[in-house]
């Protein structure tokens, strides 16, 4: 076994074994093959973490924000000195192409790593002043242990958008990264001792739903950080809310795209390409409802289809390759069934539409158009390379119809017309929005969604809100008065 770790778990700045827990194989999603055997979090190995965790925050929370802060910055730089290394393990554990997994995934974390570690000695509360003399004052203060929770389409990344602002904060974390993509968030525990972080800081523990569930509703835990599906997202904040523990809920969606007559079909194009074929089309924030204005749809199916052919589809571990495989066989069948249906309720095939035969779990970036809103193709997340394309006239028709889903994680326009460009986004039920680009998500900028796709929001100064809280204290410099 190729990319066997040196054990399942990460705790207390070390490799931890269990072998009483369930096996979980790691399929390399290029051939099919078993490239390492991990096993599930036993009770044991839980309540470890969660107190290697707990025993640690306070002495983490006690150094100051500059300490802190050295050792995220540390990190980062070994990840990116490694960032070939740890592309390469991704590309394995998530079957995404090395030539994005060079500059995606390891990176983002870095990046991630870097800004909240030069955040982190910044990190101070107010001076208030009132009346009379009086003033109040205010201390940031850790929330204690977090739980993150992530999800197999950016392991590596989530485990550091996660972990960066809680441990800039002076929280500690256990993460549980997906059972499909278990490897990477091992290498950025590993990395964070390396960097200085005292041991007990970062833990990971691997397994199945029931790993996350005891670690959701643990009194020890204070914060819970979930990347996945709506209905997980329901299960783990009606379980967090019962401990009134703080929650963010990074969650799926069916976002919106829309294509004015006016925008220029290359750009649009693009955006269509990175909206729903990047990573096999697994982004939780894939612009996967096109709408495109009448007048230019026909130019923009026979673009689109044009550019889809060139796509090279193939080995992941080869640079030239830009399409890989889906993450695993049981993904590539939601997406295909989702394919069968879209034929089944009238909706016009453009391009794909077929598995690609051979080993792995390969099927061809697939463009439906004539795509109607009630269709199941247009209402539900598919998370595979499937676009819906649909048709519209009016910019007062469009958005409504954009706006018509319980999701909201992510919406986009491409026109040349900047008021109009301006008036959309605002009229857009989304949390992250684009004009003439789409699916960027820097570290500086708040990520995150609105309706059914989650609450709070990941990266920029806004997630330390989510892993800090205010302590307000008030200094009377007067007498005390009392009615009796």
């Amino acid at each position: 076994m190729k990319f066997q770790p040196k054990a399942s778990h990460f705790i207390n700045g070390e490799y931890v074994e269990d072998t009483n827990g369930a096996p979980i194989d790691v399929i390399y999603p290029a051939t099919g093959e078993v490239i390492a055997r991990l096993h599930s979090a036993t009770p044991e190995i839980v309540n470890q973490a969660l107190n290697s965790a707990n025993a640690a925050q306070a002495e983490w929370a006690a150094m100051s924000g500059t300490e802190r802060g050295r050792v995220l910055r540390r990190a980062a730089d070994i990840m990116r000195e490694r960032n070939r290394e740890l592309s390469i393990l991704e590309t394995h554990d998530t079957g995404k192409p090395l030539q994005e997994t060079l500059v995606a995934d390891a990176t983002s974390g870095a990046d991630a790593l870097e800004y909240f570690g030069g955040l982190t000695a910044s990190l101070t509360g107010e001076h208030i002043p009132l009346g009379g003399g009086d003033f109040v004052y205010t201390i940031r203060e850790a929330l204690g242990v977090c739980v993150g929770i992530g999800a197999w389409n950016y392991p590596t990344q989530i485990a550091c958008w996660k972990g960066a602002p809680a441990l800039a904060c002076g929280n500690t974390m256990v993460f549980k990264p997906s059972e499909t993509t278990p490897l990477s968030a091992l290498k950025v525990a590993e990395i964070l001792i390396e960097a200085g972080a005292p041991k007990g800081v970062y833990n990971v523990v691997q397994g199945y739903g029931d790993v996350g569930a005891s670690l959701v509703t643990d009194p020890r835990v204070a914060k819970v950080s979930l990347t996945g599906s709506v209905p997980t997202g329901r299960k783990v904040y009606a379980a967090a809310a019962d401990g009134m523990k703080h929650v963010t809920m990074e969650l799926g969606g069916k976002s919106p795209m829309i294509v004015f007559d006016d925008a220029d079909i290359e750009n649009a194009v693009s955006g269509a390409i990175l909206g729903n074929f990047y990573s096999s089309g697994q982004v939780c924030s894939n612009g996967t409802r096109v709408f495109v204005q009448k007048g230019i749809k026909e130019t923009f199916l026979n673009r689109l289809s044009e550019r889809l052919a060139t796509a090279k589809i193939g080995d992941p571990l080869d640079e030239e390759v830009n399409f890989g495989p889906m993450v695993s066989e049981n993904q590539m069948n939601i997406a295909l069934g989702y394919i069968k249906k879209g034929k089944a309720e009238g909706a016009r095939l453009v391009f794909g539409g077929e598995r690609i035969e051979g080993d792995g779990f390969y099927m061809q970036p697939t463009v439906f158009a004539d795509v109607t809103d009630d269709m199941t193709i247009a209402r539900e997340e598919i998370f595979g390379p499937v676009m819906s394309v649909l048709d519209f006239d009016t910019e007062e028709e469009v958005l409504a119809r954009a706006n018509d889903t319980e999701f909201g994680l992510a919406a986009g326009v491409f026109t040349n017309d900047l008021t109009r460009a301006h008036r959309i986004v605002a009229g857009f039920e989304a949390g992250t929005c684009y004009i003439n680009t789409y699916n960027l998500a820097p570290v500086e900028a708040p990520f995150g969604g609105s309706k059914m796709s989650g609450v709070g929001r990941e990266n920029s100064k806004l997630a330390i809100n989510h892993f800090s809280e205010m302590k307000t204290v008030y200094v009377s410099m007067n007498d005390v008065e009392a009615p009796y």
